[in-house]
């Protein structure tokens, strides 16, 4: 792998749940502590909840961005982070909404779901930090309702996000995946995005995922963090 990443000239990363779960998250759709066996996400992470639940939908986030600040990135962050300033990877496309890639240092990150550690009012659009989440204000201004900047159920991805992420997959000719099923669309689209267009697919994730098949190495049952320290050294 370590020959894979020397040689090539546009390496983009691909990073789902099990990357931040390594970190002590939890993820939504683990058979153990999987958050969407104890919510319903049409009910409580959905555009609905938002406009017609306002008090459930925010003590779920707040919890949720709360937990986020008990974790951070782990070993296989710092290790992206370093990478990317040494130019052995162009870009990061992500699933996941902690942040902790640009806690890393990561620069160039297209965040696929947007992000928690960011809300915006839901009616002027200004921005604010989460930190007024923290600190149980809710409400902007202008009166409306303070929301955390990722997609919620029953609404599109950030275009820009796409549009980046398309852009860095069409351009690879090393693309790596790292913990996720690859069973979400459109993120799924990608790596065979890249792999049309020429890429080495590479899939690390501790279960078999849809797309093994097309991957041109697959690991499985490891911890990404030490997968990459291997690679690293």
């Amino acid at each position: 792998m370590k020959s894979w990443l020397n040689a090539s000239n546009h390496t983009v990363v691909f990073t789902g749940a099990g990357m931040s779960t390594e970190s002590g998250l939890p993820d939504f759709r683990s058979t153990n502590q999987g958050l969407w066996k104890q919510k319903d996400p049409g009910k409580i992470a959905s555009t609905d909840a938002l406009n017609n639940n306002v008090e459930e939908f925010i003590d779920f986030y707040r919890k949720r961005v709360l937990n986020v600040k008990e974790y951070g990135p782990h070993k296989g962050h710092d290790i992206l982070a370093d990478w990317e300033k040494h130019g052995l990877i162009q870009s990061i496309i992500t699933q996941n909404v902690d942040g902790f890639h640009q806690e890393a240092g990561s620069r160039n990150v297209a965040e696929l779901h947007g992000t928690l550690a960011k809300l915006h009012c839901q009616s002027c659009r200004k921005e604010y930090s989460s930190e007024e989440y923290v600190h149980q204000e809710y409400y902007c201004e202008c009166g409306g309702v303070l929301r955390p900047s990722i997609t919620l159920f029953g609404e599109m991805l950030p275009q820009d996000a796409f549009q980046l992420a398309r852009s860095e997959a069409e351009q690879a000719s090393l693309f790596i995946v790292l913990g996720s099923s690859l069973s979400v669309t459109p993120a799924n689209q990608f790596p065979l995005i890249a792999k049309e267009n020429g890429a080495r697919l590479v899939i690390v994730n501790r279960e078999p995922t849809e797309l093994d098949n097309y991957a041109d190495h697959v690991i499985h049952s490891r911890e990404i963090g030490d997968v990459l320290a291997e690679w690293n050294t």
